[in-house]
């Protein structure tokens, strides 16, 4: 008769007891270590034992151990020297000395970590085999535990990759992700939230679409990115006008009295196991699916988001190629979003060039404050229309079809700017920042058309790199501002854009990337064609 459960498993008597000799097995093979503290931080747990001393208790290079020491516990991963330790020592990095508040001398018992169950899911999944989602739990248990090397978890992502994932499973992922973090509960609504897959320069339409809606009665709690390949996330560009690292009970208050925020959801546990992933999949870039799926809608589901807009930047350049790939990404996150509990609608949009004009911290943040003062790129300003229409639309705000004139609307009535320095304030900033308070570096040089023509594309990586180069986004001053659209007429000497720079050495490094990444093409025509 079956008298036990594992992960919803029932083990039978035969299978419980084989646990318990595993168990005991396991306890048996541990040992006692001095600290030796190493001064230097690896970002991983990480500490070296001897090698003879380890090799003595069947414990080799790249192994898991359990670390304990007092009332704490820590996972760790094994490297081996036979000149830094010496037997009955430990060598402890920065991270794990302070995880386990262990100094110089202190004992720290050492035990090897039994191969986490997550393997043989794995396994199953590289060999085509879908998960349960009882096993899914499992895999997102060993990785907020440590249990999982970069290694497995690499593993992981090549098998969902490659075999890609069930509905099922996509939404088994999602609410583990959401189970591996805090949660924030507002206990109103509506509640909003919007998303851009990315790939796309400038597009700062986040900080004109958040106080919108704000100011329209619906609540958007906005959790976003610092940049990894772009010049600046939105939480970049935001921490120009105000704080954005908070608590979930910080960023709770501010949402209760303005309606909305925007914060740096990495300095919060929202969706914890989407941030560990991410660290192995941007490397890589691979963006598997379901896991892009999972990682996006759970994060909005941890904010307690019921009505979501997607915004799919397509064109080269762009993540998303073509119209085909779009609609059936499309397709996937509205299915995903309503077993889920959320509206989503989708948004398929030209992310074949830059959005708006500044491209870095401070000159993007010129582009939204014209925006919400009713002027400002007509581009910034049309796409932050049509999703935040398309939201009021959603939550029952408006008819449909009249949601982009009523955003445009509260973008004129001076509502939108009024709610964005509300937010300000509530975040820590001064609300009566204006335009030319903003921080534009102090070394500038002017790009000019070399010759006449049309512009055939503004490239967004080459954007970025320039704008990086100069030192967006750590220089919030550093960045690009685009005078130029593609499909425009140049001539010979036409100001194209302008660089920014808060040093003269970063101003020359970005000078010397236009030889590598040249991001504006022009197409030859005859001069009588201007004409």
């Amino acid at each position: 008769m079956p008298n036990n459960k594992n992960n919803g498993e029932i083990l039978s008597q035969e299978e419980t007891e084989k646990r318990k000799r595993k168990i005991a097995f396991w306890e048996h093979k541990k040992y006692i270590c001095l600290v030796k503290r190493i001064d230097i931080k690896t970002g991983k747990n990480i500490i070296v034992l001897n090698t003879d001393e380890a090799k003595e208790n069947d414990i080799y290079g790249g192994y898991r151990v359990v670390l304990k020491h007092h009332d704490k516990e820590l996972i760790s991963i094994v490297d081996l020297s036979s000149e830094m330790v010496k037997k009955g020592e430990i060598g402890i990095f920065g991270d794990v000395g302070e995880a386990l508040g262990a100094k110089d001398g202190d004992i720290v018992q050492v035990q090897q970590m039994e191969r986490p169950a997550s393997n043989e899911y794995i396994r199953r999944k590289l060999d085509g085999e879908g998960l349960s989602e009882n096993q899914i739990k499992t895999i997102i248990t060993d990785l907020m535990m440590n249990r999982l090397s970069e290694a497995e978890l690499s593993a992981l992502i090549t098998a969902v990759y490659i075999r890609g994932m069930g509905e099922d499973e996509t939404v088994a992922f999602t609410n583990s992700i959401v189970d591996s973090g805090e949660t924030l509960t507002l206990g109103v609504e509506p509640i909003a939230d919007k998303h851009c897959i990315g790939g796309v320069a400038g597009n700062r339409t986040t900080m004109v679409i958040v106080p919108l809606l704000a100011a329209s009665g619906i609540y958007i709690p906005k959790t976003s990115s610092r940049s990894i390949t772009s010049a600046a996330g939105t939480a970049d560009t935001m921490e120009v006008l105000a704080p954005v690292d908070f608590s979930i009970a910080e960023l709770k208050e501010v949402v209760m009295k303005a309606k909305g925020a925007m914060v740096w959801g990495g300095g919060m546990n929202i969706a914890a196991a989407d941030d560990k992933m991410i660290k192995i999949r941007q490397p890589l870039s691979l963006d598997p699916r379901g896991l892009l799926l999972a990682s996006i809608l759970a994060k909005k589901k941890a904010v307690g988001a019921k009505y979501v807009a997607i915004d799919i930047p397509i064109g080269r350049g762009a993540k998303v190629l073509d119209m085909e790939r779009a609609e059936l990404l499309g397709q996937d996150f509205i299915k995903i979003g309503k077993r889920l509990g959320m509206t989503v609608e989708t948004l398929i949009t030209d992310g074949s060039e830059p959005v708006g004009n500044g491209i870095g911290c401070g000159l993007e943040c010129k582009d939204v404050f014209e925006v919400l003062e009713g002027k400002g790129p007509d581009d910034l300003r049309n796409k932050s229309c049509l999703i935040a229409g398309k939201i009021l639309e959603l939550v029952g705000k408006v008819a449909e079809g009249d949601g982009i004139d009523v955003a445009e609307h509260m973008l004129q009535n001076g509502k939108a700017m009024e709610k964005m320095r509300e937010i300000i304030e509530l975040q820590g900033g001064n609300p009566k920042v204006k335009i030319d308070d903003l921080p534009i570096g102090q070394y500038k040089y002017t790009v000019k058309a070399e010759k006449d023509g049309k512009i055939s594309h503004i490239d967004n990586k080459g954007m970025n790199k320039i704008a990086k180069a100069a030192g967006s986004p750590r220089d919030k001053g550093a960045g690009v501002y685009l005078y130029r659209v593609k499909g425009e007429k140049v001539k010979t000497g036409d100001v194209l854009f302008d660089i920014y720079a808060e040093s003269e050495a970063k101003l020359e490094f970005a000078i010397k990337g236009l030889e590598v990444w040249e991001p504006i093409e022009l197409e030859k025509f005859l001069l009588s064609t201007l004409r």
